[in-house]
């Protein structure tokens, strides 16, 4: 009798113990239930007799895998700039120069001799002097201008430096539309008359011997050395009897 009294008494200590959470339970048995629902904001409560609508699950985002890194290219040899590659130019070369000299000719001579090479050879420089002879003085002048009017232009910016004593050479030949600023007898005076010049800002003006028709004139042609043979001809069909030199 008191082993059934005591096995009763341990039953409901036991059961005791377990209502009460002793043995892990939790407080609320449907807790466990609830933590285990799957989707619990969508459970609805329908009334009696209304049938439940079916519920539709939102599909889950597919989760697309990353694209594939792109493979690196092949190397190949590298293709060479074409161009940044280019054959240097040769720069040509100035023609070659050559002179050529007419002694003793005449005034008149040198200047038809001068007016021919200008007009068929205007490349050349030509270059003349007076012989040791007599001569005419010293001439301070302004070489000969393109044509009348820029003989015309110089003059009045001639004029409005104050300079009067002046004319323009209207006379064919190699002076033509030069202007003369004085002719003197002595080098002294035409160098001190050059330099008055020169101070009140006539730039171009030049100073040469004057010659007589008497003098004798040294003409220098200088140019390319292959058109020389063709500008001793041109002078020996002029003045056959002048001789052509080399320039020494």
């Amino acid at each position: 009798m008191r082993i059934l009294v005591f096995l009763l008494v341990l039953a409901n200590l036991l059961f005791y113990a377990f209502s009460q959470g002793y043995f892990g339970q939790a407080e609320n048995p449907d807790a466990q239930r609830i933590s285990q629902q799957i989707y619990p904001e969508r459970v609805k409560i329908v009334a009696r007799g209304e049938l439940p609508q079916p519920v539709v699950l939102a599909p889950e985002p597919k989760i697309e895998p990353p694209p594939p890194l792109p493979e690196p290219p092949a190397m190949s040899e590298p293709v060479p700039d074409t161009t940044l590659v280019s054959e240097q130019q040769p720069v040509p070369d100035s023609p070659e120069q050559a002179c050529t000299r007419w002694e003793g000719l005449l005034l008149a001579e040198a200047d038809r001799l001068t007016a021919r090479l200008s007009e068929q050879f205007p490349v050349f420089k030509l270059s003349r002097r007076v012989e040791a002879g007599e001569s005419n003085g010293w001439w301070v002048y302004i070489p000969p201008l393109p044509g009348k009017p820029a003989a015309d232009k110089k003059a009045g910016e001639l004029r409005a430096l104050g300079v009067t004593d002046y004319f323009v050479v209207q006379e064919a030949g190699p002076r033509y539309m030069a202007i003369s600023l004085g002719i003197f007898s002595s080098e002294k005076g035409a160098q001190e008359r050059l330099a008055q010049l020169k101070e009140i800002g006539v730039r171009s003006a030049r100073l040469s011997v004057r010659p007589s028709k008497d003098s004798r004139i040294t003409l220098d042609a200088l140019g390319p050395r292959v058109d020389r043979v063709a500008v001793r001809s041109a002078a020996s069909s002029l003045l056959p009897e002048s001789k052509a030199l080399d320039c020494p």
